[in-house]
């Protein structure tokens, strides 16, 4: 199993990274992880508190679920991933379940920024855009999936994005093994990738 971790700051690119990289490669190969189906459940929160949260810190991840469910994928076993509601900022009932795959994608801003996660990977990407860039596409995200105004996306991104972006995301780019700029329009890198994946997966069936 080859597990991969592509991390970046929010809007860098990260999803349509992942997305080309899989429309590459063969169809029932490759699963996905996002990080975010493991933000911590905050339903005992009344809330208007919730949404104080802080999601782009490293403590609003619940690591240990992530970390044990990547593990058990390496056992081939199969898992629930959970899903989570930015509306309420609380964890769904529901859950995915996830089977074992000859490739893991773990995608998300602070994947890399927990030593035991990065660990279980054996390809680290950092997925780099300009500031401008990713605030564009942060804006664009949230007014249509998250039901924030223009307004309360540009005070989050001033009061919490920008500086967790800078004390946890930005450094975290030095344990990548490769950075891709540009993010989903780098076509070259993710040429790169593909052919890395697709060499690691004939090597496995060769070894069968």
């Amino acid at each position: 199993m080859l597990i991969i971790g592509i991390a970046g700051g929010t809007g860098s690119g990260k999803t349509t990274v992942v997305r080309k990289l899989t429309e590459q490669l063969p169809k029932g190969e490759v699963a996905i992880l996002s990080q975010d189906s493991y933000y911590k459940d905050n339903s005992h929160i009344p809330p208007e508190e919730r949404q104080k949260i802080n999601f782009d810190h490293p403590d609003s991840i619940e690591w240990d679920l992530l970390i044990e469910h990547i593990q058990q994928l390496k056992k081939g076993k199969a898992i629930e991933e959970p899903s989570y509601s930015y509306i309420t900022c609380t964890r769904n009932a529901e859950t995915k379940t996830v089977l074992p795959h000859k490739v893991i994608i773990v995608e998300g801003i602070l994947i890399l920024t927990n030593k035991k996660l990065r660990d279980l990977f054996d390809i680290k990407l950092f997925v780099y855009a300009d500031d401008d860039d990713r605030l564009g596409r942060v804006i664009e995200r949230d007014i249509a999936e998250r039901g924030r105004t223009v307004k309360k996306v540009l005070e989050r991104y001033a009061a919490v994005v920008k500086p967790m972006h800078l004390q946890f995301i930005e450094p975290s780019k030095s344990f990548a093994d490769i950075i891709i700029p540009q993010g989903g329009h780098n076509k070259v890198a993710i040429e790169l990738l593909s052919a890395i994946i697709e060499k690691y997966l004939n090597q496995k069936s060769d070894d069968r």
